[in-house]
């Protein structure tokens, strides 16, 4: 099925997503304003941008749940996908496998669930209640309900921006490497430069509802900060972003993005 304009359509072959001159307009006001985009299947992306730079307007057109908005353009995306948020969004009143496996109806269903349960390092824990768990632990749960439909697509919303600084280093080895077993293409929005460049295999800024830069990552890993090749693209980042080595190593949080 070709794309057509402002919409989604699945596909199998070729780029896992593709928008071409892509705008969303809310009030008058254009916050996608033209954008190209593409990912490889398997592809490991970061989007970075400041406050009202359109990333979690982006994330929601390419999930096609951004109905109502002024739509131009052409975004064709797998019929696969998967949204992991910052808050893990668990139903309090169904245990952690129910949890996972909400929406499933395949026969093997429960036991797809119990084997990303596993994944994540919760085997044992699937009669739990959401309340019983960390905050770390319900951000496992969520990894687990997006990966066990196996998507082609994870679109990633700062998810780990509302955990403790130790919690969010186990989180990111913990998403490299479901990444690296389910191979889907990934798509992570942060504020965290550091974040963006520990993860993933390019960063893209995104600058009045355009994509400004396109920096590959080729660091070795582990990724260790204090090597000139990661403090270079760490300063080029920031300076992009308008942050000086004075200011926090993050892109402004907070206001509508």
């Amino acid at each position: 099925m070709a794309p057509h304009p402002g919409g989604l359509t699945g596909t199998r072959r070729g780029p896992a997503v593709r928008a071409e001159a892509l705008t969303r307009t809310y009030g008058g006001r254009r916050v996608l304003d033209g954008l190209d985009l593409t990912l490889a299947p398997g592809e490991f992306a970061a989007l970075v941008g400041r406050s009202g730079s359109g990333k979690s307007t982006l994330l929601r057109a390419l999930a096609g749940i951004d109905h109502g908005t002024g739509a131009a353009g052409t975004l064709s995306a797998p019929e696969d996908i998967s949204v992991v948020f910052q808050d893990a969004r668990l139903l309090p009143w169904k245990r952690v496998l129910d949890n996972v496996t909400l929406g499933l109806t395949a026969p093997d269903a429960a036991a797809r669930g119990r084997t990303a349960l596993a994944e994540v390092g919760l085997a044992g824990r699937e009669r739990a209640w959401p309340t019983e768990l960390s905050g770390g632990e319900q951000q496992r749960v969520a990894l687990a309900r997006s990966l066990v439909r196996d998507p082609q697509l994870l679109l990633a919303d700062e998810p780990f921006g509302a955990l403790d600084a130790l919690t969010r280093m186990r989180m990111h080895t913990l998403l490299r490497r479901l990444w690296d077993l389910h191979q889907p293409a990934v798509l992570l929005v942060t504020h965290d430069v550091d974040e963006a460049i520990a993860l993933a295999d390019r960063v893209l800024v995104l600058e009045e509802g355009r994509i400004a830069a396109d920096l590959p990552v080729e660091l070795p890993a582990p990724r260790s900060p204090g090597s000139p090749a990661y403090t270079g693209l760490r300063a080029r980042l920031l300076t992009l972003l308008g942050v000086t080595d004075e200011q926090p190593a993050t892109a402004a949080p907070g206001g509508p993005a």
